[in-house]
C-alpha cells in the first residue's frame, strides 16, 4: 500500500505516536523504542469502500489495523467473490511469509474507515531482534486469528446455511458489542457464509420469521440470542 496513493493523510507525528502506544503488541516498547518505532512505521487512514491491497503489489509488507474493520477475500476464475475473512482492531494481517501471514491472491479492502499501521519485513526483522516480546505478542495475535479461522472452516464445512448465517450474526453481535448490527447488506452476509445472496435473504426471513432477528437496510436486531444460538449449533 502507497499511502500517498490509496490512503487519506497520515495522523500527525503525536498522534501517531499514541495510537502505536495503544496496540497491543508494541506495549512491551520502551520510550526510546517507541520514538524509533514511529519513524519506521506508516500509519495511514483508509475510507470505507477503499480496496488498499491488491494480489498484483509486490513485496512483504505487515499490516496492523489500529481501528476500523477489514474484508480479506479472493476472486474465482468465475468472476464470483469470496470472502476469506473480516478483521476487527488489532490483528495483523499482509504478505509477509516470515509470520505465515501471505495474502495468497487476497483482496484487502475497509468496510469501515480504517487506521492501518504498515511494517516492512526488514524493519519488522530488526524489532523482533531487538525486542523478543514483540514477537511473543505477535504470536498470540496470529495464533488467535488462526483459531477464529478453524472454527469459520469448520462452520464452513459441516453446517447449513441456517447455522452458517446464525453463527456469523452472534460473532457479529459479540464484535460489535450490540444485537443491532449495522453497514452489512445481504450480499455482504452471503459472501462471508460461502452462498448466494438470493438463499442469504431466504434464510434470514426464515430466522425473522421464527423471531429470532429483526430486519432492517443494513441492519439485523437480534432478539433471541439464545434461540440463534439453538440454530448455530444445529
Amino acid at each position: 500500500m502507497k499511502a500517498d496513493e490509496k490512503a487519506n493523510p497520515s495522523p500527525q507525528p503525536a498522534e501517531k505516536m499514541r495510537y502505536l502506544s495503544e496496540l497491543a503488541v508494541f506495549q512491551d516498547l520502551s520510550p526510546r523504542e517507541m520514538e524509533e518505532l514511529n519513524r519506521i512505521t506508516t500509519m495511514s487512514t483508509v475510507p470505507k469502500g477503499r480496496v488498499f491491497y491488491r494480489p498484483e503489489e509486490a513485496g512483504e509488507v505487515l499490516f496492523i489495523l489500529k481501528d476500523g474493520r477489514v474484508q480479506l477475500y479472493r476472486i474465482s476464475p468465475e468472476g464470483k467473490k469470496l470472502v476469506i475473512t473480516t478483521l476487527g482492531p488489532h490483528t495483523l494481517f499482509g504478505e509477509m511469509a516470515l509470520l505465515g501471514t501471505k495474502m495468497h491472491n487476497t483482496f484487502a479492502e475497509a468496510v469501515e474507515d480504517c487506521l492501518i499501521c504498515v511494517m516492512s519485513r526488514n524493519d519488522l526483522e530488526r524489532l523482533i531482534l531487538n525486542k523478543p516480546q514483540v514477537a511473543l505478542r505477535i504470536l498470540e495475535i496470529t495464533g488467535r486469528r488462526l483459531r477464529e479461522a478453524e472454527d469459520r472452516l469448520g462452520s464452513m464445512a459441516f453446517k447449513g446455511i441456517p447455522a452458517r448465517l446464525a453463527s456469523l450474526l452472534l460473532r457479529l453481535a459479540q464484535e460489535q458489542g450490540t444485537n443491532d448490527i449495522t453497514g452489512l447488506t445481504h450480499q455482504d452476509l452471503a459472501e462471508s457464509v460461502g452462498t448466494y445472496r438470493e438463499t442469504a435473504t431466504q434464510v434470514l426471513n426464515d430466522l425473522k420469521a421464527d423471531g429470532y432477528i429483526e430486519i432492517g437496510r443494513k441492519r439485523i436486531l437480534i432478539l433471541d440470542a439464545e434461540g440463534l444460538s439453538a440454530v448455530a449449533d444445529a
